[in-house]
């Protein structure tokens, strides 16, 4: 069940790469359609998300998307479709998502500017090298934008990647061959070990994601780990309402088991004037 995470710059012709490699291997691609169901859980418009995402959100629109929300539902989209498997996800931080999943290779697609300026020219059939030139730039600086604020990481660190493929040196066919040999090598191995980190991380994050949907739980702050179905719950509830809300959304979560709810409970919740009391 090959699963790759792939980030690409405009203009890298990696939307090829992912293409070819799909086709040969039989796998899905993913790309926009992640925005649906975040969208979706955020209860926005979809519109409204692409436009913060591609940095073109106007001042109210940047102010009323929360950013925390995105980051998470994103995190629970990705781990859920890496976990059905046979897929490549391109984009959205699937490389740091899923980086410590160590059967799925992280790969990268670039070019140098120039080059994928003169790719974008020739796809828009246009001389204008400074428009073309700017809505890389643009891209460029959104994907940064969103990778720094969402997940505290630079987009370009090459420690994020197993591999980085410079389409100006090799053709894409060369690209989507150097991927499938990595994808042979032992490091990359599924195990059953490789399988359960991605099913507790996935659980993990399904749980974070229903307690940040249901209104009684969506600013609880809390530790969460997932063992083979046991979730275990650990930190400060700001009442005994709470904790009991918390194991509530957390027990009607599929995939959860049993619920190890080790919260303790403020004792003087005025003393905590931002707590809920």
């Amino acid at each position: 069940m090959p699963v790759i995470a792939m980030n690409q710059e405009m203009g890298s012709q990696g939307k090829y790469v992912a293409e070819k490699l799909a086709e040969e291997l039989g796998l899905d691609i993913v790309r926009h359609e992640i925005i649906d169901h975040v969208a979706e859980k955020m209860r926005v418009r979809k519109s409204t998300l692409q436009r913060f995402l591609q940095g073109k959100a106007g001042l109210l629109e940047r102010w009323g998307t929360d950013e925390a929300s995105l980051a998470l539902f994103k995190v629970e989209e990705i781990l859920a479709l890496a976990a059905q498997g046979n897929v490549i996800i391109r984009g959205w931080g699937a490389t740091h998502v899923l980086r410590p999943i160590p059967h799925i290779p992280c790969v990268r697609v670039g070019a140098p500017f120039a080059t994928r300026v003169k790719w974008l020219m020739a796809r828009l059939d246009t001389d204008d090298e400074e428009m073309a030139s700017e809505e890389i730039r643009h891209s460029d600086m959104a994907h940064r934008a969103n990778m720094q604020h969402q997940f505290g990481v630079a987009w370009g660190e090459p420690m994020q990647y197993d591999i980085t493929l410079n389409t100006e040196r090799l053709s894409v066919a060369t690209c989507v061959e150097m991927i499938k040999e990595l994808l042979k090598r032992p490091e990359f191995k599924e195990t059953p070990e490789s399988r359960a980190k991605l099913a507790n991380l996935t659980l993990e994050y399904h749980v974070r994601a229903a307690l940040r949907a249901s209104p009684k739980t969506a600013d609880v702050k809390i530790s969460i780990s997932a063992d083979s179905g046991k979730v275990t719950l650990e930190g400060i509830a700001a009442s005994t309402e709470e904790r009991h809300a918390i194991a509530e959304v957390v027990g009607h979560v599929p995939g959860v088991k049993s619920v190890d709810n080790k919260l303790k409970t403020m004792k003087y919740t005025k003393m905590f004037p931002a707590s809920k009391t």
